[in-house]
């Protein structure tokens, strides 16, 4: 009998691959797991000798996603999310019931992750569940109560609410030691790149042909398939970010990152959105919303302050 389940490649691996896929770095993806980063090794060997292709372009200083793994990452995160909904729901678990949050990781990693201590201290009888991932989900059908997603205006669907508009801007970590980006401080610098051709205002050859820089050469670009790993690059030092100020405005007023010159620009008909999958929330639902708010009206003053 031809059993399908029997020729799937090997499961346990593949949480894994995402970790570290998601850090580029084995080593913080063993973190992450609670495992030896040789463990870690094993298993994204064990899955690329199944499915019979690299995952990984092992340098000597990082790693990289080969077009294979981009692929799988982009569809594996979706399989566990729901995956990881599923058991939840099964687990019946007696617990308080979590507010259930979903966000893009970029906008969780950057966003929401970095203030949702403060909200643990302001409501300390509230659990958060967050279920970032950049497959949108179906806010009834996975169980979300709130969704903050990142859309053109005219995409934003009915009841959403306008938290911030985006603005971009040019950021480094002050390690580098530059201050201004023009044609005689670029051919010393690496660029940091993102991958996705959806958003132009976030890649490179945009912003040096309007800047008048199209025909200056880089020392290096580096290109990433995930912003928050590129924002992470940017930090560690490895180069210039297009940096999305209402994102980033954490790091730059805690010095982290610094803005280089004064080219902030505006991203016009693009917000980020607050979603309530009911129209009458539970009491702890409406809080977190509540709270979610007034974190972006704060946000929105800091970005037209800047």
């Amino acid at each position: 009998m031809d059993e399908p389940l029997l020729r799937l490649p090997p499961l346990d691996p593949l949480r894994g691959f995402v970790v570290a896929a998601r850090h580029l770095s084995f080593t913080r993806a063993a973190a992450a797991l609670c495992l030896t980063q040789s463990a870690i090794s094993r298993q994204i060997q064990t899955l690329e000798t199944a499915l019979g292709l690299r995952l990984f372009e092992r340098g000597s200083r990082q790693l990289a996603l080969t077009p294979a793994g981009v692929q799988l990452l982009r569809e594996a995160e979706g399989w566990l999310m729901d995956y990881a909904a599923l058991a939840e729901r099964l687990r019946g678990s007696q617990r308080r019931r979590p507010v259930t949050v979903t966000a893009s990781i970029g906008i969780a990693t950057l966003w929401l992750v970095p203030r949702l201590a403060q909200f643990q201290r302001q409501y300390p009888d509230i659990d958060v569940r967050l279920a970032a991932g950049n497959r949108l989900l179906d806010l009834q059908r996975d169980g979300i109560d709130v969704a903050i997603r990142y859309c053109a205006d005219q995409d934003a669907p009915p009841g959403a609410e306008r938290l911030f508009g985006e603005s971009v801007l040019p950021v480094a970590s002050p390690s580098l030691g530059v201050e201004v980006l023009d044609a005689t401080t670029l051919p010393g610098l690496a660029l940091l790149d993102f991958e996705d051709p959806r958003y132009p205002w976030l890649r490179w050859d945009d912003w040096l042909a309007a800047a008048g820089l199209e025909g200056v050469s880089p020392r290096a670009r580096l290109t990433y398939s995930h912003y928050d790993q590129l924002i992470h690059a940017a930090v560690a030092g490895q180069g210039v970010a297009i940096g999305r100020a209402e994102l980033v405005d954490r790091l730059v007023r805690s010095g982290q990152l610094v803005p280089l010159g004064n080219s902030r620009r505006d991203v016009a008909g693009r917000g980020f959105w607050l979603i309530n999958a009911s129209t009458e929330p539970a009491p702890s639902v409406r809080r977190f919303s509540d709270w979610v708010r007034a974190e972006g009206a704060l946000a929105l003053a800091e970005s037209m302050r800047g």
